[in-house]
């Protein structure tokens, strides 16, 4: 199969970097070879693969301003390979610029030119830093999917995503509903899906289950692979990996986004 390069953008705190792992760990279950890489300050992403949080990129650098691939690229489980931008210390610089500086260290050391199937980037937020833009601006990513629950916020960030991307022309590929039991979830995501001009292409069941493995920092892929959990992210890996329908998305403006959303959650 050609190389699938996907990122992955949401609000912050929705669950990308939950949704990348587990993601990923299903899909080297089913003997793809897997790249993950973290554009996330928190540095986050591969730690439910790795089995404990890796030096980032940033840090690395800043001991080694020649570093190895091996000094910034782990292999964590079932080989998938792990990467970390980092970022500045909260409050001190650009978190955006991070992701620049980690693209760039990346291409150096032909971290590209590995012989992977589905490549993964994490990214955190709006799409308003520059740096958080870098995956589709400089052609890393081919295709970009939403991490969004029916939440306002939540939904917000995913319709301020779709203005980025619009303005990149990047080829969105839907939406993964990560669910928080809030009224109406699965139909307000649904409309708003379908008003923007895409689809959802996965639901991800609230699970305390997911929780507990990442306590052990384990996904839940590996912790318990027979689990209902597990089947809904080979199933969601599935389509992402068969899904041929992008779009440019449409995003609505602030005010219509104001009655949409109070529409909904009224019913």
């Amino acid at each position: 199969m050609c190389e699938k390069r996907i990122a992955i953008y949401g609000k912050g705190g929705i669950g990308k970097s939950t949704t990348v792992a587990n993601l990923s760990a299903a899909l080297s279950n089913e003997g793809l070879k897997v790249m993950v890489i973290g554009c996330d300050p928190k540095a986050d992403t591969t730690r439910t693969l790795y089995g404990m949080r890796i030096p980032t990129i940033i840090n690395t650098i800043k001991e080694n301003r020649n570093p190895e691939l091996e000094d910034i690229v782990f292999k964590g489980y079932n080989g998938i390979l792990c990467t970390e931008s980092g970022g500045p210390e909260p409050g001190v610089g650009c978190a955006g610029r991070g992701v620049i500086v980690a693209m760039k260290q990346l291409q150096k050391l032909n971290a590209f030119n590995e012989d992977i199937d589905v490549r993964f980037y994490d990214v955190l937020g709006d799409v308003v830093c520059g740096g958080f833009s870098v995956p589709l601006r400089k052609d890393y990513a081919d295709e970009v999917y939403i991490v969004s629950s029916g939440e306002y916020m939540s939904l917000y960030a995913a319709n301020n995503i779709s203005r980025g991307i619009k303005k990149l022309k990047g080829q969105l590929g839907g939406i993964i509903l990560n669910k928080r039991n809030v009224n109406n979830e699965e139909e307000i995501v649904n409309a708003f899906a379908e008003k923007i001009g895409t689809k959802v292409v996965g639901v991800v069941e609230r699970s305390d289950l997911i929780q507990d493995a990442e306590l052990d920092a384990k996904t839940v892929v590996e912790k318990y692979p027979d689990s209902d959990e597990t089947s809904i992210y080979k199933k969601l890996g599935k389509s992402l990996i068969e899904n041929s329908d992008y779009t440019i998305p449409e995003p609505i403006d602030d005010e219509e986004f104001e009655e949409f959303f109070k529409l909904y959650s009224k019913n």
